[in-house]
């Protein structure tokens, strides 16, 4: 009898929400998981909302227990990560935004089509600490963030270009490109064609790490794994790299958070 209550040992990850009520009265979804490698019930709060994950033979029952009986911690860490959720981008409200680990003026003014640059004359990493927003009367809100994409993925290839030519020389081959996207978990991929792709929000990161996840990447060019020999290259080329990783790990959700915030 005692195995009806159990659930199947599940193969995969299995997804599902959760409708539950604080003690306030507020009602919330949580995200139910069911992963095969837990080995004890987890509840979890990220700018993203509640999760409870589940080992493989954990009853719902016990996982809808567990919860209730954290419902207190539940909902300090909701207000916690509730005061720092990124604002979205808004027209002539948004008075600064990410770029390099810092939070960069932003000012607002007419404009015949949607841009963002730089204000000032100057260029390159001296340029003037702050940015102009061009704006048309009319102008929505999906050219406003195309406009801000535009700009992060320019001043994400501006700090390629400063960088590729000190890292390139020394690999068996160049990469036969270098694309940006909005990657949910990972930084950086390399396809079996050479092809680089970049997670657009390292823009947001300081530079540092930025340039980390550009030679790792690029160290799979000479070896397409994570063995001792890769980690032996990225040390030669990169030797903070643990530093840069470590700052992942602190900073990591953050960035995401704050580029998606700005960009959905």
């Amino acid at each position: 009898m005692i195995r009806r209550f159990l659930a199947p040992q599940p193969r995969t990850l299995e997804r599902d929400t959760l409708a539950f009520t604080l003690a306030d009265g507020r009602d919330i979804a949580v995200q139910r998981v069911r992963n095969p490698r837990a080995r004890r019930l987890k509840l979890s709060v990220d700018e993203r909302g509640a999760r409870l994950t589940l080992p493989p033979r954990a009853s719902l029952v016990s996982g809808e227990r567990f919860l209730a009986e954290h419902s207190d911690w539940l909902a300090a860490q909701l207000a916690h990560y509730a005061q720092s959720v990124p604002l979205p981008l808004q027209r002539d409200a948004t008075a600064s935004i990410p770029l390099r680990d810092a939070d960069v003026p932003l000012h607002w003014q007419p404009g015949r089509y949607a841009r963002l640059h730089w204000a000032g004359a100057s260029a390159g990493p001296t340029r003037a600490p702050a940015l102009a927003f061009d704006v048309p009367p009319r102008g929505g809100q999906a050219a406003l963030q195309r406009a801000l994409r535009d700009f992060y993925e320019g001043e994400a290839r501006a700090d390629l270009g400063r960088w590729l030519p000190r890292y390139v020389p020394s690999l068996p081959r160049p990469p036969r490109r270098l694309q940006f996207k909005r990657m949910s978990s990972q930084w950086g991929s390399l396809s079996p064609d050479g092809n680089v792709v970049l997670d657009l929000s390292l823009v947001l990161a300081r530079p540092s790490a930025f340039e980390y996840v550009l030679v790792h990447e690029l160290c799979h060019l000479i070896h397409a794994n994570h063995s001792s020999r890769f980690w032996h290259e990225v040390e030669t080329r990169f030797p903070a790299w643990r530093d840069e990783r470590a700052y992942f790990h602190a900073h990591g959700r953050r960035l995401k958070s704050a580029l998606r915030a700005l960009l959905d």
